[in-house]
């Protein structure tokens, strides 16, 4: 399973208790000469609730240096 796919699935809104989520990925540019010349090199996935839309927004290139990314998502969320 994806990493993306990890997050959604164990993902537990802290706005509305809601279990579930839906998640995507988006780029963005940094500052200086990617701004400049909108070079989009940072790379994020996010998370929203399906009932409330609150969203988190996770730095994936942290998450996947880890050696076991679910022991990862468990410990964000709680096991």
């Amino acid at each position: 399973m994806k990493l993306d796919e990890q997050l959604a699935a164990k993902f537990e809104c802290v706005k509305c208790r809601s279990s579930g989520g839906e998640a995507s990925r988006f780029a963005a540019t940094g500052t200086g000469f990617s701004r400049f010349f909108d070079i989009q090199h940072k790379k994020f996935i996010t998370v929203s609730c399906r009932n409330c839309g609150y969203t988190e927004i996770y730095n994936p290139r942290i998450m996947e240096k880890q050696d076991r990314i679910s022991d990862v998502i468990d410990f964000i969320f709680g096991g």
